[in-house]
C-alpha cells in the first residue's frame, strides 16, 4: 500500500482463509487498543467495523511515515503507516495464536487500501488533482454507510447501531467513544 498524506482510505482485511478473527469479547477490545496505538500517530480514523471474519476502517491519513527522519525533538512517526498496520496484525495474530493454541497466518497476506480514485498516481499537473474532496462526498460517505451497515448485511445485527464493535454506536449518541474523530468525519464526509 502507497499512503498519501492528506487523503481517505478504506482499508481492510480479512482472516486467512475467511477464518475467524475474533473469538471473545476481549479480542475486539484488545484489537481496538492496537488500533489507537498503532494508526492513530498517523491520522485520524473516521469509522470503523469489527466482524468476526474481518475488518474495516476508514482513516484521514496526515502522515504516511514514508521518508521521515524525525528531530529528537519531533513527535512524527518513526515508521510508515504501512509498518505499523504490520505491527498491529502481527502483534494481535500472536496474541490469538497463544489463546487458540494454533500456529501461522490468522489474516491475508495484503491489507488492502482503496481512497477512491481509479488511478490513485495521478502528478500534480493533472486536472483532476485536487478534486479529492469533492469525489469523498460521494464515496466517503458510500464507505461509511457500507462499512457500518456490515453487521446488518451479515445478519448479526438488525440495525448498524446494533453492534458493538463499529463505530456506528458512537455516531448515533449510543456510545461516547474516542477512537474515531467525529467532527471532522462529519466535515469531511458531509454527515449531518
Amino acid at each position: 500500500m502507497q499512503f498519501e498524506p492528506n487523503v481517505i482510505y478504506h482499508i481492510y482485511n480479512q482472516g486467512n482463509n475467511r477464518q475467524r478473527i475474533f473469538f471473545k469479547e476481549e479480542n475486539y477490545l484488545f484489537f481496538l487498543k492496537k488500533m489507537r496505538e498503532f494508526l492513530l500517530p498517523y491520522g485520524d480514523l473516521l469509522c470503523y467495523c469489527l466482524m468476526p471474519n474481518h475488518f474495516h476502517w476508514l482513516m484521514y491519513v496526515r502522515e504516511s511515515g514514508v521518508g521521515v527522519t524525525p528531530s529528537h525533538d519531533d513527535t512524527r512517526p518513526l515508521r510508515s503507516l504501512n509498518d505499523s498496520i504490520g505491527i498491529l496484525l502481527r502483534s494481535y495474530t500472536r496474541a490469538i495464536n497463544k489463546q487458540e493454541d494454533r500456529t501461522g497466518a490468522l489474516f491475508r497476506e495484503k491489507t488492502k487500501a482503496k481512497d477512491g480514485w481509479d488511478d490513485p498516481y495521478l502528478s500534480p499537473a493533472h486536472p483532476d488533482y485536487g478534486k479529492m474532496w469533492k469525489e469523498w462526498d460521494v464515496y466517503g460517505s458510500t464507505c461509511f454507510n457500507y462499512i457500518h451497515n456490515n453487521p446488518v448485511k451479515a445478519g448479526l445485527a438488525n440495525h448498524a447501531d446494533d453492534w458493538p464493535y463499529s463505530s456506528s454506536l458512537d455516531f448515533s449518541g449510543k456510545r461516547n467513544g474516542t477512537l474515531c474523530n467525529q467532527a471532522l468525519a462529519c466535515a469531511l464526509l458531509g454527515l449531518p
